[in-house]
């Protein structure tokens, strides 16, 4: 059976080797794309990415027939997959051993947000917060050091710690026969 440790060995062995790719100017920018479709009558939406496909809806209370997490729920999600990740490339990169690693993370969304009389509460997940609990024979200090670099490195931490620039355009078409 494989353990945690033996996984963090062979992610060290390849961020030794992305980190030796990147140095030399072998790898470009990432340009990450993902395609959202809404759904006939259900209104489920189809998350493509790659060659992968994700289901978000909506529960009954808000029209939907709870066939996957809310989009807030899978922001949730991706921090917490994101945590997750970084804390593995930075216990291997540090070589701190880890037995176990589990993220989960909390937020609050509250439907009054936006409405008359509660312009003050964000319509956005607020009061977000984290809890990582792993099992090490490292010490406080090294899972101290571990902590702070994976908080300097995790980039969906980081986005939405920090303001960022978004654009949109909308595409209109109408539909054949209409003038």
């Amino acid at each position: 059976m494989s353990t945690l440790r033996e996984y963090l060995a062979q992610k060290r062995d390849a961020i030794l080797a992305r980190n030796a790719a990147a140095q030399s100017g072998g790898t470009p920018p990432l340009t990450l794309q993902a395609s959202v479709t809404a759904e006939g009558r259900s209104g489920v939406r189809r998350i493509r990415i790659r060659d992968f496909q994700i289901i978000s809806d909506s529960g009954p209370d808000f029209a939907g027939y709870n066939l996957g997490p809310s989009s807030p729920e899978l922001q949730l999600g991706v921090l917490g997959s994101c945590l997750t990740h970084i804390f593995l490339i930075q216990a291997a990169d540090r070589q701190v051993p880890l037995d176990s690693l589990s993220v989960t993370v909390t937020g609050q969304m509250d439907p009054r947000a936006g409405r008359p009389g509660y312009e003050d509460i964000p319509i956005y997940p607020h009061n977000i917060r984290y809890t990582v609990q792993l099992t090490s024979p490292a010490s406080e200090e090294q899972i101290a050091a571990l902590h702070d670099a994976v908080e300097r490195a995790c980039p969906i931490l980081n986005l939405l710690a920090n303001p960022q620039q978004i654009s949109g355009v909308v595409e209109h078409t109408r539909p054949a026969g209409l003038a």
